[in-house]
């Protein structure tokens, strides 16, 4: 019975996708995830994900929209333990400061039309202040 269960097993991980596998390899190797590639990453704090996606979901709005702005590539960033738009982290929340433009401003090479730098609450969940939301300074 037991060597029926792990076909049965095996047979699924070879149709999983590619983190499964890797998973199900360190599994039966003894191979800590730490030593998996891609799987180890350090992992941040939920409230500030959650003050992270706040402040790019607040800018957004308070901007006009996806359809005629976007926020840099570091508002999008949820794993960098150093992320270069949270400028300040204290007991009394996050302060993120980044750019922003149009739709494909980035890609395109245009320079950012918006600076915004916002407060979020320590738990990630509102706004503390608006602190300046205006032309690149």
């Amino acid at each position: 019975m037991a060597q029926h269960s792990n076909s049965l097993s095996i047979g699924r991980l070879l149709r999983a996708p590619l983190s499964g596998v890797l998973l199900a390899a360190a599994a039966f190797s003894a191979v800590p995830l730490q030593q998996l590639p891609g799987l180890a990453q350090e992992s941040l704090p939920l409230n500030e994900i959650r003050a992270l996606n706040f402040a790019r979901d607040y800018a957004v709005r308070l901007n006009g929209g996806l359809t005629v702005y976007r926020p840099a590539q570091c508002m999008f960033t949820t794993s960098a333990p150093s992320n270069p738009c949270l400028v300040n982290s204290d007991g009394n929340g996050f302060t993120f400061r980044f750019l922003g433009g149009p739709p494909g401003w980035v890609s395109e090479n245009k320079p950012a039309t918006k600076e915004t730098e916002l407060k979020v609450s320590a738990d990630g969940r509102s706004l503390v202040k608006v602190i300046y939301n205006g032309a690149p300074r």
